[in-house]
């Protein structure tokens, strides 16, 4: 437990790090939308589960991922700067583009809580 608390804090002082130098550099949209995108993608996670037009696979998968983010052991580890949480983006971007798939961009935007705009990015490169 304590092991994993420590990880988890590493990880979001990175996190506010790497926003913090996006700040500095004047990239503020795209650190804004970082420093949204883990609270977005959960409330579109859960909304997703819940809504009964997304299909039963489909929340499967979206489970599966969840579980998946939740888990201290990933593919690279979160306390790598950058690529630990590049694997995490990943997998989220790969299972919406199956939940899209299995049933709509509709859908998946309706309950998008952001901006509109990130949502296209994150299909786009789930589909490059």
């Amino acid at each position: 437990m304590d092991r994993a608390l420590t990880v988890a804090a590493i990880v979001l002082l990175g996190w506010i790090a790497l926003i913090a130098v996006l700040v500095l550099l004047g990239r503020r949209v795209l650190a804004r939308e970082l420093a949204t995108l883990v609270p977005n993608l959960t409330r579109l996670f859960a909304g997703l589960m819940g809504d009964p037009r997304v299909p039963l696979r489909a929340k499967v998968v979206l489970g599966a991922t969840a579980l998946y983010l939740a888990m201290p052991i990933d593919l690279v580890p979160d306390f790598v700067p950058i690529a630990g949480s590049l694997d995490d983006a990943i997998v989220a971007a790969f299972a919406l583009r199956f939940v899209v798939r299995a049933s709509s961009p509709e859908i998946v935007a309706e309950h998008w809580p952001g901006d509109p705009a990130t949502l296209r990015r994150i299909l786009w490169l789930a589909r490059a």
